[in-house]
């Protein structure tokens, strides 16, 4: 690894940084780093009620330079349900789009702690009921073709949606593609996981980062274990969409992302399973030429164009 990138990813590790008490200052931030997307013909901003009307959520729909693929892609962002937004996640939605050839939804979901587990899972299922609908009423008769992404906490959130599509009889995504997910609920020193020790003191992403995202989300230790919040915990995993994980070695989820890649092949299921080496957690948002995204786009390709 980078010796340069190495120091900065030390230095993002600082015990000094507690994100349930710098939560607020992180995402201001965010917006002063992450400059307000150009106002082009290929960025449109929508919004989408909720289903009992109490809220906007809202949605960020980028059309690619070339349209190559009909199917939509619903993505998630990642942030561990407490920070990141459309704004900081503009970028890398136009790389998506233009590498993928498809339209990119970008979801604006609710964040902990002012809104804790499940109103950010309600907002992004509520996303993927109404592109269904849409999908149904203008779509070229195919409504199955239809793509769900997400990384972090949204490849968590993503892999709940396809799931909860399936146990409400709808139409499940043709296929998922979830970067580094999140998909058990404990991330102490006495998970059953090893990267969570291995990689979870020094690489950006820590274990007490982790544990503080999981308690602004949902505080109630009980509601960690169900499915929704961790859904390597689900008893059926059956019938969901082919899949493709990609993971991070220095990743302290990384193990936890390959297991429940393992699980979905063990129900049943297509999965195609990919490990990014030499690359931390949160790539997606990296500059377009590096090598780790550049890795992931390639991969990415493969799976999504296969039939």
């Amino acid at each position: 690894m980078n010796p340069f990138f190495k120091i900065i990813l030390k230095l993002l590790s600082s015990p000094r940084i507690d994100i349930q008490e710098d939560y607020q200052s992180i995402r201001k931030l965010q917006q002063i780093f992450y400059a307000k997307p150009k106002k082009t013909y290929r960025i449109l901003d929508d919004q989408i009620y909720s289903e009992d009307q109490s809220h906007e959520i809202g949605v960020r729909v980028f059309q690619p330079k070339e349209q190559k693929y009909s199917e939509p892609v619903l993505y998630i962002h990642g942030g561990g349900w407490v920070i990141g937004d459309i704004d900081s996640y503009t970028r890398a939605c136009i790389n998506l789009a233009d590498t993928l050839g498809r339209t990119i939804y970008s979801v604006d979901y609710r964040l902990a702690p002012e809104y804790p587990y499940p109103a950010g899972l309600k907002d992004c299922f509520r996303v993927a009921e109404i592109l269904l609908e849409q999908l149904e009423f203008t779509g070229p008769g195919d409504v199955s073709k239809w793509i769900i992404m997400g990384d972090s906490a949204g490849g968590n959130l993503a892999a709940v949606v396809s799931l909860l599509l399936r146990n409400r009889g709808l139409t499940i995504p043709y296929k998922q593609v979830l970067l580094y997910p999140v998909t058990y609920w404990d991330h102490s020193e006495q998970s059953p996981f090893e990267s969570i020790r291995a990689n979870g003191h020094e690489y950006g992403l820590t274990i007490d980062k982790i544990q503080s995202y999981m308690k602004l989300y949902v505080p109630d230790e009980t509601d960690r274990k169900d499915y929704r919040v961790a859904p390597l915990m689900a008893e059926d995993l059956s019938n969901q969409p082919e899949t493709l994980v990609i993971t991070a070695e220095y990743d302290p989820l990384c193990d936890e992302g390959e297991a429940y890649a393992k699980a979905l092949f063990e129900a049943g299921n297509k999965v195609r399973l990919h490990r990014v080496n030499n690359a931390v957690h949160g790539f997606i948002t990296y500059p377009k030429f590096a090598a780790p995204l550049d890795e992931a786009y390639r991969i990415m390709n493969d799976f999504l164009t296969r039939t």
